[in-house]
This record gives structure tokens, C-alpha cells and sequence, in this order.
């Protein structure tokens, strides 16, 4: 796979229906923002392991010379209790059943991003996926091997609860949906989903009000007193989205925009600068990745201990960008693997796509069930899977991200956007839960510090952090780097694998305003031109 040129416009998604649907929204006189909602909006049909309509959905959007924020994560319920939910499952949130959801937002983020921007009807760029709904696509080989997983994690869990003379009847009817020949459809297999269809067809003719405030508002309800969710109609009343300042730090003449919390998006912010402290002339691959590991730790050391709703943070995300503090945490890194503990800056499964448009318009947009189906919850005969995003809130009382009522979680998704000297070079993103920021860190240094262009840092060979000292390479990650890791002190894990390292786009403007795209080769993904 190699990078791909367009001067007109450009969508990257990590399906191929998906991308098509996008630029086929260009080509109907839509801008970039009818290209996202049209690629998103397939994607919850065709990669429903990853995402769907009781979602969450974060963006940038580079509009007629500004960029704009929006963050569509829902709060819990206002009668979540946490102390019910410790009593049943101790000191961790549960993934699955309705204790762990919290409101979607992603129908919401499509009307916002089409009411705010778009040239478009939504009738217009939801058709394809009411088309591939409908009609049925061919499952893609990533996307059945996932979705082969899940069936197998949920056929796991059925046989357990029954052996203890349990049940969670809310799970039926993800068979029902998702495993309608009693498995996971098969590589190249047709798949169908009319329930989600016909769910689709209400969006469009409420503009995705429905879901708030109207029919579907009210199955879903009708779902959660059935099973004990507390999710009330005034939950779902009082939603809306936020359009929230971007947050973004210099790095090596380039600045990196990036959400504020509750996203995790200062993470790679602070990793990078940490990263610039020191000069990469001359300096061993392997102390580079050392350097790139030990960073990652102490940004992400903090993320996890600070970031929540804003509303309950006990730092500014301008205090873990200090010079101040960026130094102290930089002057922790020494030669050897560690273990650190968070800072005090007081003192100082998911999708990503990505578009652009011939007006110079573009959008870096992320949309997920967190973990793989979500929270398992699919509201009867609507197709409408709900995401499991409340498992990211921690049952530490005396954690800023603490479980409670009406709290918005530490969320993961986070879309990234490429500045140079005020000049938008463009969207970027790698999708997978906590692997997100170490993903994006390691694509942009490809970039900036080495040189390659989008496909090349895509396709280069990545680590994870995994805890404590825990790294995990991928398959082909290059051994001599790796043993030079191990006598550095770190635990080295192969993979068996490369579903776990992340799965990213990206698009880039150069000065003369022509389009160079990438899309993840650990994906089935495609950069579509028009």
C-alpha cells in the first residue's frame, strides 16, 4: 500500500464501503463534514464490532480557516449509584449490561456536524448506510476475524451464567442481530441488518432527534427498566453536545491539536514535549524507542490519574504543558526501564476516518463502542448497539474520575489535527482504546522526526505499553531494537498479533493544497479520491 494524491478531495476510513461513501458525498456537491457524517454513519453498519449508534463520537474540523472542537460523550445516568454497582462487582466497573452505559452521543454528533457545516441533508448522507443495511455487504476479513472474537467471548459468558443458573436475557438479542446462522458471519460473507435499517430511516426523517426525545428515546428506556438500567427519559432529554476549545502544544515547529478532557489527548501532548527535551541527532534507534517508551509512561501516568470530567479535575490541561513541569518530568528518564508515579501539575474496539474537500475543509473524526460490541445491550429491533464507555470511570472514591451520577468518563477516543505556522496540514489518528496516544505519538515522529510520508508511518512497526514495565511489539517489530529494550530493563512481549496496535488515517495538505492520504494496512481500510 502506498500514499495516495488527490487535489479535489479525499476520505480515509478503515473500511473501503465506508470511504466510497464519502467521496460519493463530494461528488454531490457535500463538503468534508457530509463526508465524515456519510463514512460514519457506514461504519456503524459495517464494522458494528467497533461502533454503533449507542456510541460516542469526538472531532476536529478545520472550516473555512478556523478549527473547531466537539466532544459528543454522554454523561452517566443522574441515578447511577455507585455504591450498588461496588456491592455486586467490587472495585471495577463491569464491561457489559447496562450498569456501564452511559448516554451516546454519536447520533447527536452527526446532526450537530451537519447542522453547524454541512451542505447536505442528512437524507443524503445517511443513504448509504441504509443502502448497505438493507441490502448487505461483505463482511471484510479484519472485521470477521473481530467479530469471530466477540462471538466467541459471548458464547463463553452464556455458558458460564448458565452453569451457575444465571442468565442475561439482554444478550439474546445480540444474538439474535449479530449471529443470525449461530456464529459470526464469515470473510466475504453477505451480512444484513434490517433492524438497523429502518433505526437509520428515523434518524433521517427526526435529524437524529428521535433518538433524544421520540420513539427510539423511548424503546431504549424501555430496554434499561427492563433490565435494571437507570438511564431516564430525562437523561436523555438534557444531552447536547460541547463544542470545546482544542488544546495543543509545539513540537519541533509543528503544533498538534488535540481535545481537552475528558479525552485522553493531552497524553501524547505531554509525551511530546517531554520527547523534545532531548535531540535525536545521532542518537541509537533503540535509545529513540527507549526514550518514546519512558515518555509515553510518565504522560500516561498522569492521564490516568487526572483525567475525567472537566468538571472534576484537579489540574488545567495548561498545567501538563508547562515548561516547568514538561522538564521535571523529562529529568526522570534515565537509561533504564521505570515504573513512575504520576506528577503534580499543580505545582507547575473504535473507528477513526478522516476527509477533505476542495475547499480546503477537513475533518479528523473518531466514533466507538469501546470495547469491541459495547456493552453487549442491543435495544430490541432497532440494531442499536450500546457502547460499554462507562468501564473507563474508576471506583476509587477519591479519584477525580470516580464513578457517580451525571459524569462524563475518562474517554480514549481522541482525533488529532496537524498545524504548521497557523497552516493546516491536516487530520490524523490512530484508533484502539489506550493504545491511541502511544499510536499517535509514534505516527507523528515518523512524520516529523523521520521523515515518512502518511502511508510509510502507518505501515512502520509499533509498541504498546501495557503496565509497569510491560512492553508489547508486534510481529516483525525488528529483534535487535527489541534486545537492546530487554537489557534496558524492559519485560518484551511478542504478539501474536497485530489487532491490538492500533488502526489509523491520515491526511496531509502540503502548501501547494494537494492531498497525500495513508490508511492502516492492520486494517481493511482504503483511501478514497475524487
Amino acid at each position: 500500500m502506498r500514499t495516495v494524491y488527490s487535489d479535489r478531495g479525499m476520505v480515509c476510513a478503515s473500511e473501503p464501503l465506508a470511504a466510497e461513501a464519502g467521496i460519493d458525498m463530494l461528488e454531490e456537491g457535500g463538503n468534508a463534514v457530509d463526508a465524515a457524517v456519510a463514512s460514519a454513519a457506514c461504519l456503524t453498519v459495517t464494522e458494528p464490532v467497533n461502533c454503533g449508534l449507542g456510541g460516542d463520537a469526538f472531532a476536529q474540523v478545520w472550516f473555512k480557516g478556523k478549527l473547531y472542537g466537539l466532544n459528543a460523550s454522554g454523561p452517566s445516568a443522574a441515578g447511577l449509584d455507585a455504591d450498588d454497582i461496588r456491592s455486586r462487582y467490587g472495585d471495577v466497573m463491569p464491561d457489559y449490561g447496562w450498569d456501564p452505559v452511559t448516554v451516546p452521543g454519536i447520533p447527536a454528533a452527526w446532526a450537530a456536524l451537519t447542522k453547524r457545516f454541512g451542505y447536505l441533508p442528512m437524507s443524503s448522507t445517511l443513504r448509504p448506510a441504509v443502502k448497505y443495511a438493507e441490502e448487505g455487504y461483505n463482511v471484510t476479513p479484519v472485521i470477521a476475524e473481530l467479530w469471530s472474537q466477540e462471538f466467541d467471548k459471548y458464547t463463553y459468558l452464556m455458558k458460564n451464567l448458565r452453569k451457575e443458573g444465571k442468565t442475561w436475557g439482554w444478550l439474546d438479542e445480540w444474538f439474535r442481530v449479530f449471529a443470525p446462522n449461530g456464529r459470526a458471519p464469515r470473510e466475504g460473507e453477505r451480512f444484513t441488518n434490517n433492524d438497523l435499517a429502518n433505526t437509520l430511516g428515523v434518524l433521517i426523517d427526526t435529524g437524529c432527534e428521535s433518538f433524544y426525545q421520540g420513539y427510539l428515546a423511548s424503546l431504549i428506556i424501555e430496554a434499561a427498566k427492563k433490565y435494571g438500567g437507570v438511564l431516564s427519559e430525562k437523561d436523555f432529554r438534557s444531552f447536547d453536545v460541547e463544542w470545546p476549545e482544542p488544546v495543543s502544544a509545539e513540537y519541533r515547529g509543528f503544533t498538534v491539536s488535540e481535545l481537552p478532557p475528558n479525552g485522553q489527548g493531552l497524553v501524547v501532548l505531554e509525551a511530546l514535549k517531554i520527547i523534545e527535551q532531548f535531540d535525536l541527532l545521532d542518537m541509537p534507534k533503540a535509545d529513540i524507542v527507549h526514550l518514546q517508551i519512558e515518555a509515553m509512561k510518565l504522560a500516561f501516568t498522569d492521564g490516568l490519574k487526572y483525567i475525567s470530567d472537566p468538571r472534576y479535575m484537579e489540574a488545567e490541561a495548561a498545567d501538563f504543558l508547562t515548561e516547568e513541569y514538561i522538564k521535571e518530568r523529562a529529568a526522570l528518564i534515565s537509561g533504564q526501564a521505570a515504573e513512575p508515579p504520576a506528577g503534580d501539575p499543580r505545582s507547575g474496539d473504535t473507528v477513526y476516518l478522516c476527509t477533505a474537500d476542495s475547499e480546503g475543509n477537513m475533518v479528523s473524526y473518531i466514533q466507538s463502542n469501546y470495547k469491541g460490541f459495547g456493552s453487549g445491550v442491543v435495544i430490541p429491533y432497532t440494531g442499536i448497539v450500546m457502547h460499554d464507555r462507562g468501564a473507563c470511570f474508576s471506583m476509587d472514591r477519591n479519584s477525580p474520575n470516580a464513578a457517580g451520577p451525571g459524569k462524563r468518563p475518562y474517554h480514549t477516543i481522541m482525533p488529532g489535527f496537524l498545524l504548521r505556522d497557523s497552516y493546516p496540514c491536516g487530520p490524523f489518528g490512530v484508533m484502539g482504546a489506550y493504545m491511541q496516544p502511544q499510536g499517535q505519538m509514534q505516527v507523528l515522529m515518523d512524520m516529523i522526526d523521520f521523515g515518512m510520508d502518511p502511508q510509510e508511518s502507518l505501515a512502520a512497526q509499533r509498541w504498546q505499553w501495557t503496565g509497569g514495565k510491560r512492553i508489547e511489539i508486534e510481529p516483525g517489530f525488528p529483534m535487535e531494537i527489541a534486545g537492546e529494550l530487554l537489557k534496558k530493563g524492559h519485560e518484551i512481549i511478542i504478539a501474536d498479533d497485530s489487532l491490538t496496535f492500533g488502526r489509523g488515517q491520515i491526511i496531509l495538505k502540503n502548501t501547494d493544497g494537494q492531498y497525500s492520504g495513508g490508511s492502516e494496512p492492520r486494517a481493511d481500510g482504503k483511501v478514497a479520491v475524487w
